[in-house]
């Protein structure tokens, strides 16, 4: 089984349950180059937590991983979402950034109803 998706626009696996253990294991298979900072994010965020006596950083951090697991699982997605944030970022056209920052929001509506997370929550 190939783990490639079969069509551009399917997810290359499923979403995950919002843990970290699971959100971790995804991010290995859809994003290996973040497993670095998914651990190091994480290992602050338990710091924080225990500091706090408040399971809130931790909340956060599952919601934040989960919109990021439901983007790259999607690697056309990703990459378009990515060429828009570079045309965003070059372009001196207003209409056109405007477009494109409205094609960002639907990407970002998306990623956070597949990892049922509410925007602003993350």
């Amino acid at each position: 089984m190939s783990s490639q998706p079969d069509h551009p626009y399917d997810p290359v696996t499923a979403q995950p349950a919002s843990t970290p253990e699971a959100l971790r294991a995804a991010v290995a298979q859809v994003a290996p180059g973040s497993l670095a900072a998914f651990d190091a994010e994480r290992a602050e965020v338990v710091r924080q937590a225990r500091a706090e006596v408040s399971a809130a950083p931790l909340r956060s951090f599952t919601r934040q991983w989960a919109v990021n697991v439901a983007i790259a699982r999607h690697p056309a997605r990703a990459a378009r979402l990515r060429e828009l944030e570079a045309l965003i970022a070059e372009t001196d056209d207003l209409v056109q950034a405007r477009e494109a920052a409205a094609e960002v929001g639907r990407i970002l509506d998306a990623a956070f109803a597949e990892a049922g997370v509410k925007r602003g929550e993350a």
